[in-house]
């Protein structure tokens, strides 16, 4: 029974034997099978063959804009200082005071004419409206086109001064006063200095009027011969006859003293002549400036009216001693710049469409373009965004423009920036579009795109319209082309 069990045992290992051999030789062959020589999976890894790069051609509305990035900012910014000293705040003082700003002005106020910008050391700074710039103390005996729009401005304010003749007269004088009362202030009068002054002149003329009396009439007018005075003539002919003390004699004898004494007269006579004519010019050249006047610093002119105050560099305590501020214009406009070769496609009045940091849009106006863009930042002189001006030879060196605003729109967003769009073109409804890149030109100018058409390239005869976002407006000849062609652009 044992041998029976262990033969049939011997089969099975056989067999067990025989399946593990063929399981590791079908192992060997499929491992061989997906092993590769370098070669074989560089050959594998080669690139398919280049064909043509393509896209659809598309249909569409085609629109050319330059944009551009731009600041927000009030217009016609204007540098602001005082054209000289304030009157002194007590006209008895004559012992010179630093003038210091007692009431600073307020950036981002609003002024209009007649209003008081400041004070300094108590004493206003008005506001009028004129072009010609104040440079000098306004007062009687003055005259000039700075006299005529003062005129202009008193009357604008309700104080007429007569006529606009250009001449500081009286009337002028009263009509600053009645002005400078309505502001809660004294027009600046004489001071005490002055009267003085005035009273000294006036006693000078006095005393010329004597001294010219007593020379008219050296006898005192007592008509005796014997006080030792001589009595001259005063139209100076020589002819008056002259008796002196002492001499005795008449005649012939007394001729030589006579003479020499009618000379002496004579010049005494001219010399107080000419004094009193001196005193007398002296006196009417002071009167000529003497009364109410404007000080150089009382007062500053500004083209447009009212204003923006729209930086202000003083504050109470100092003493002004350059700019003290800058004032604009109420209007909001937009300062950007664009390439040389987008400015060539600009021109005054086109809209452009202004969008703020926030997202708001205002539609605006091209209202400036190169050299008639005004300069910005007076103050130092520099023009803004960094711009050319427009006078460069360098066909892509940036161009200023402007870009006007609708009255209050943007206010709030002054100091920001904004993109700006301009339109300059777009095409006529729904045309033709494929990307610039497509379009070729021939030696003999004619436009062409490349369309693929099954396996073969053909070309296609073109004129070209519009370009924008890289697309170009293309018109084929005949029905060649349509919408959903692949046209070349690139290989």
């Amino acid at each position: 029974m044992q041998r029976q069990k262990g033969g049939s045992s011997r089969p099975r290992q056989l067999g067990i034997i025989v399946t593990a051999v063929a399981l590791v030789g079908v192992g060997g062959w499929f491992a061989g099978s997906q092993m590769q020589s370098p070669a074989d999976a560089a050959a594998a890894r080669k690139p398919p063959k280049a064909g043509p790069v393509t896209v659809a051609v598309e249909q569409r509305s085609l629109t050319a804009s330059v944009v551009a990035q731009g600041s927000i900012e009030f217009d016609s910014p204007q540098s602001l200082a005082l054209a000289g000293p304030v009157g002194a705040p007590d006209s008895g003082s004559s012992d010179p005071v630093a003038q210091r700003v007692t009431k600073a002005p307020v950036a981002g106020s609003e002024v209009k004419e007649g209003d008081v910008l400041m004070q300094l050391s108590g004493r206003p700074v008005l506001v009028l409206r004129g072009s010609v710039p104040m440079y000098r103390t306004l007062g009687p005996g003055t005259s000039g086109d700075d006299v005529k729009q003062l005129q202009r401005a008193l009357t604008r304010l309700g104080f007429n001064s007569g006529a606009a003749t250009g001449q500081y007269g009286q009337g002028v004088a009263t009509a600053v006063s009645r002005w400078y009362k309505s502001k809660g202030f004294q027009a600046q009068e004489p001071s005490i200095a002055d009267k003085q002054q005035l009273g000294t002149l006036e006693a000078a003329v006095t005393a010329a009027q004597q001294g010219l009396l007593s020379a008219q009439d050296p006898s005192g007018g007592t008509g005796s011969g014997d006080t030792g005075s001589s009595a001259t003539d005063t139209s100076g002919s020589g002819t008056g006859s002259t008796e002196t003390s002492g001499t005795g004699a008449a005649g012939k004898g007394g001729t030589s003293g006579s003479g020499t004494s009618g000379k002496a007269a004579r010049l005494q006579l001219k010399a107080a002549q000419q004094q009193l004519d001196a005193a007398n010019t002296a006196l009417s050249a002071f009167q000529a400036g003497y009364g109410t006047k404007i000080p150089a610093g009382e007062v500053v002119f500004l083209p447009d009216l009212p204003a923006r105050l729209d930086k202000v560099s003083v504050k109470v305590g100092d003493t002004p001693t350059g700019p003290i501020g800058t004032v604009t214009s109420s209007k909001v406009v937009v300062q950007a710049v664009v390439q040389g070769s987008d400015a060539k496609l600009l021109h005054e009045g086109m809209t452009a469409e202004v969008e703020t940091t926030d997202g708001k849009k205002v539609e605006g106006e091209l209202v400036a373009l190169g050299d008639d863009v005004p300069k910005t930042g007076s103050a130092d002189g520099t023009t803004a965004q960094g711009a050319s001006g427009g006078g460069s030879d360098d066909a892509s060196a940036p161009v200023p423009v402007q870009i006007s605003l609708p009255a209050g729109k943007l206010a709030k967003n002054a100091g920001g920036s904004a993109k700006v769009t301009i339109k300059v073109g777009s095409s006529a409804g729904k045309a033709l579009t494929v990307p610039i890149a497509a379009l070729h030109t021939s030696a003999d100018g004619q436009a062409t795109v490349q369309v693929r058409r099954g396996g073969t390239v053909v070309d296609v005869s073109v004129k070209a319209g519009l370009s924008a976002e890289g697309q170009v407006e293309v018109t084929p000849s005949g029905a060649a082309l349509k919408a959903g062609d692949q046209v070349v652009i690139g290989q």
